[in-house]
């Protein structure tokens, strides 16, 4: 092959090689072309949708015994209002399932920020754990997108003895309209009167079985608001704006057991003095008598007499029962043991020595894992 025929063969070659990638460059260019639609098609409106984009938001906080809480933040989407929403509720759903661990990162750090102020009001430590995003559709009775974000808030609540505080942590917590925040607790435990009055703050604007509900559109916390106190077998109504008093004492059967035996009791003291005047009235004036007089002249039953005789256990309320046995006892004894001598449960006991609590009549502290009774002056 001459040189003519060996150039004409590469340029041949050339034209051949440069044909063969025009497609794939075409192929970039639409790719991109496509991109820079889509962000043109973004830019006109149709933004993509983030959680706080949700047509409701409903916070659900589950206080346990130990203080902690179950946090459930309810983003909803309502889908019922055209196609575009469904669309953009869509690709919210398959961003979130396509990069969790980033949703899971920005819940944590915004509640965080939440925690971290909680801490400088309550000085307790706390921590947010075991973080989770989901997401659902629910069609009844409307069709709305769920993206519940789920985590552990350790020590959200104070807790002493049976007596449970929450609410510190989020002191001062924005409730913008469309966001109800809600506070339950454990099954046992009902919310604290006293005078009358719940303990819950401020008013809520419903009060579900064992729970109260804020409205964002009807409720603004102040730095110490919201406030509820719980009290283990408080026996509260479920409305806590009722002004009534919890039942307390015993119920009319016992009511007359009591009085029953209260009244033998004074009959068989009135009885046993009126016998022992009788056998220690005056005695023959023999030599006898002089072993059982003192120097003074007096006899033993004359001292006796003077005595001052303290009312049975009957006759006490119950508060000068427990004071009566810490007395008995040296001023400090445990709450079991409480139980134990004056055959109570453990629901009635913990309710009498709250209530001495509340009076400062006495102290209570921990050892262990028992608590301690004492009375104010003992260390």
């Amino acid at each position: 092959m001459d040189g003519k025929g060996l150039r004409a063969l590469i340029w041949v070659l050339v034209v051949v090689c440069s044909f063969v990638s025009v497609p794939a460059s075409t192929a970039g260019v639409a790719d991109a072309a496509g991109h820079r639609a889509a962000l043109q098609a973004e830019d006109n409106g149709n933004e993509s949708m983030a959680l706080e984009d949700a047509d409701t938001i409903h916070i659900d906080v589950l206080i346990a015994e130990n203080g902690s809480a179950l946090m459930t933040v309810d983003y909803q989407f309502r889908l019922d209002q055209g196609n575009n929403s469904t669309s953009r509720w869509e690709e919210l759903r398959r961003d979130i399932q396509s990069n969790t661990s980033t949703h899971v990162a920005d819940e944590r750090a915004k509640w965080n920020a939440t925690l971290v102020e909680g801490e400088n009001v309550t000085e307790r430590d706390m921590n947010i754990s075991n973080v989770s995003i989901t997401t659902e559709v629910d069609s009844a009775p409307r069709t709305i997108g769920h993206a519940t974000v789920t985590f552990q808030w350790s020590k959200f609540a104070f807790v002493n003895i049976n007596r449970i505080e929450a609410g510190a942590a989020l002191s001062g917590f924005t409730l913008d309209d469309g966001t109800t925040l809600q506070f339950r607790w454990p099954e046992a435990y009902g919310i604290y009167q006293h005078e009358g009055e719940p303990q819950v703050d401020p008013a809520p604007s419903d009060t579900p079985d064992g729970s109260v509900t804020w409205r964002g559109d009807e409720t603004s916390f102040t730095d110490n608001q919201p406030r509820i106190v719980l009290m283990k077998n408080a026996g509260a109504t479920t409305d806590p704006n009722e002004s009534t008093q919890p039942a307390q004492g015993p119920t009319m059967p016992w009511a007359i057991v009591t009085l029953a035996l209260a009244l033998l009791a004074t009959v068989g003291v009135v009885g046993w003095q009126l016998g022992r005047r009788r056998r220690d009235g005056p005695a023959p004036s023999d030599a006898g008598t002089d072993a059982v007089r003192r120097a003074d002249g007096s006899s033993d039953a004359d001292s006796t007499a003077t005595t001052e005789t303290e009312p049975p256990p009957e006759l006490l309320s119950n508060e000068e029962r427990v004071l009566r046995l810490l007395e008995d006892r040296g001023g400090r004894i445990k709450q079991q043991e409480v139980v134990s001598e004056l055959a109570w449960t453990e629901a009635k006991t913990s309710q009498v020595v709250g209530d001495l609590r509340e009076e400062d009549e006495i102290d209570v502290f921990r050892i262990g894992r028992e608590n301690v009774l004492t009375l104010p002056d003992e260390e």
